[in-house]
């Protein structure tokens, strides 16, 4: 009669001892993709609620949030701010490879010029691009005399924030990056840190670019709960497929002995019957 031991002995073999390995490398790294996960959901939860919030919250005066060679900061992301003023059209500025409704475009970049004569970037919205890359896109005039714009309070763009890397050699009046600081150099006023993106004017433009789209606060991280919850689960099945594959091996190897049968999966460390010492060979 096997003893326990003799019937998980094969668990000691090479081929075994680099499952267990596998089994015991995998199982902590999915416990920390889990984990990185529900570290996505939290952020991005606490991202959406605030995003949520700052969208309706009543406006404020932009001077209120930002300063002149100043930034804006991650809480007043998207909150709704108003300006008063004359746009400058002299140094208007279209910003490149924007896109909106799956095509390509400019975002139109027009400084607005306050009362104590610092200007606000406004990113009145977007145009199609021309027929070739060089070509001048049709772009509305922004209003003259005196307006109310209200918008949402965006920081400035960097090549690591947007992902858009930017270069030199563009078109006369064109960027790739709504960049407070770098605009801010060409022009003869300070510039108040961050941009607005317009959602309403008064008084209303005759024709303006299209509007630029609320931003999508989409689930609030649900897919990375999902994926979190995902990887947890396959610590269980990673466990249980171990301990399947060594209860068949193991009633495997109970058949073959009760039946008389060979070991069905010998240690190969380990000297056949008939060359132990002291066994007796039938010829």
């Amino acid at each position: 009669m096997p003893t326990l031991e003799d019937v998980y002995r094969f668990l000691l073999t090479p081929r075994w001892l680099a499952l267990h390995v596998v089994v015991l490398l995998v199982i902590p790294a999915f416990v920390l993709l889990g984990q990185w996960q529900f570290g996505r959901f939290e952020e991005r939860s606490t991202s959406s609620h605030q995003i949520t919030g700052n969208l309706g919250a009543a406006p404020v005066a932009v001077e209120k949030l930002t300063s002149p060679g100043g930034t804006v900061s991650t809480q007043d992301k998207y909150r709704t701010v108003t300006a008063k003023g004359t746009y400058d059209a002299n140094v208007q500025l279209l910003v490149r490879r924007r896109v909106q409704d799956k095509a390509v475009g400019f975002y139109v970049l027009t400084p607005l010029i306050t009362a104590n004569g610092t200007g606000v970037l406004v990113n009145r919205g977007w145009v199609k691009a021309g027929s070739t890359a060089d070509a001048h896109p049709e772009v509305p005039a922004p209003s003259s005399g005196e307006v109310t714009v209200t918008g949402r309070l965006r920081p400035s763009e960097t090549e690591e924030t947007s992902g858009i890397r930017d270069r030199a050699g563009l078109p006369a009046g064109q960027v790739l990056l709504i960049n407070t600081e770098a605009i801010g150099r060409r022009l003869p006023y300070k510039l108040l840190g961050g941009y607005v993106e317009l959602t309403g004017q008064s008084p209303a433009a005759a024709t303006a670019p299209a509007p630029v789209p609320a931003p999508d606060v989409g689930e609030g991280g649900g897919l990375n709960l999902a994926y979190g919850v995902q990887w947890w689960l396959f610590i269980g099945v990673a466990i249980g497929g171990w301990a399947l594959l060594i209860r068949r091996e193991a009633a495997d190897l109970k058949a073959a002995t009760a039946t008389g049968g060979p070991d069905p999966d010998p240690d190969p460390g380990e000297p056949a019957a008939h060359d132990k010492p002291g066994s007796t060979v039938t010829r």
